[in-house]
């Protein structure tokens, strides 16, 4: 599933293909659940014409503003992605929404259905947008915040509790092991066991690798990567959680699987260890 850094990456290939272009032509599929919520032909007729007038991401959603007070909520699900293709593009069965310009057609398209597509319009955002938690990165997310947090949930695994959108917003499975990896701390450890050196480590964690997955997956100064994860050093755990007989980059011991709160779960037991009961 398309996390934080991912979801970035695909705002920004919409948001420079677009180059404030109008929409000539919506097509959509409308039998699909994707669009199960939308009032089609009022969301056609509201875009239709429309300018792209910015894009921002929260959690792992993205929302587009377009002239005219429309606002275009994209949840990519498991295997959604956009792409820009030319203005010719003849959409294929996974192609859910193309929104088609002069030069350019932006395509969402999800094979396995699990993306949703929302439109509102009004002068301000939807709630649905305005509801979602404040940001890894922001200054509410605080050690003390992930603490409570921690203490509410004291009984679940601290993997399971890393993918609870509404304290961590965008951290996806790879995220958290990546988070746990870094932070030498073992999945299955029980969200209240966590010290307050350790919870504080654990914080700041959380917003290094968010920092370093926007950096090197959506890129800086402005550049788009050519492709996802095309920048990620080998020095991640990301780069060796999947290869056959993988190791840890920093020990150089065997990665462990298992599936642990319900997901699987990639750790290394020369530097995740369980404390002693």
């Amino acid at each position: 599933m398309p996390e934080l850094a991912e979801v970035e990456f695909f705002r920004r290939r919409w948001h420079e293909a677009a180059g404030g272009q109008r929409i000539k032509r919506v097509h959509t599929h409308d039998a699909k659940r994707v669009l199960r919520d939308v009032d089609l032909p009022a969301f056609r007729h509201a875009l239709t014409g429309a300018t792209l007038l910015s894009a921002t991401t929260a959690a792992k959603q993205m929302l587009f503003r377009f002239s005219g007070g429309g606002w275009l909520g994209i949840h990519l699900g498991m295997s959604g992605e956009l792409s820009a293709a030319p203005a010719d593009h003849v959409p294929g069965r996974h192609d859910h929404l193309v929104l088609v310009t002069a030069r350019q057609a932006l395509v969402f398209n999800d094979p396995r259905m699990f993306g949703r597509i929302d439109f509102h319009q009004g002068k301000n955002p939807p709630i649905w947008w305005s509801r979602i938690s404040p940001a890894i990165l922001s200054p509410e997310f605080t050690a003390a915040s992930v603490g409570a947090f921690l203490e509410r949930r004291r009984r679940a695994p601290i993997k399971a509790v890393l993918l609870m959108q509404e304290q961590f917003p965008g951290v996806g499975n790879w995220m958290a092991d990546e988070i746990l990896w870094r932070a030498g701390l073992h999945p299955a450890r029980k969200a209240g066991s966590l010290r307050p050196t350790e919870i504080k480590t654990l914080w700041r964690t959380c917003r290094q690798v968010c920092r370093d997955a926007l950096d090197k997956i959506a890129g800086r100064g402005g550049k788009l990567p050519p492709d996802l994860n095309v920048n990620i050093p080998k020095t991640w755990l990301f780069r060796h959680r999947w290869q056959p007989g993988g190791e840890c980059p920093r020990t150089g011991r065997p990665l462990a699987h298992a599936t642990i709160g319900g997901r699987t779960t990639c750790w290394s037991p020369a530097r995740q260890k369980l404390p002693p009961r």
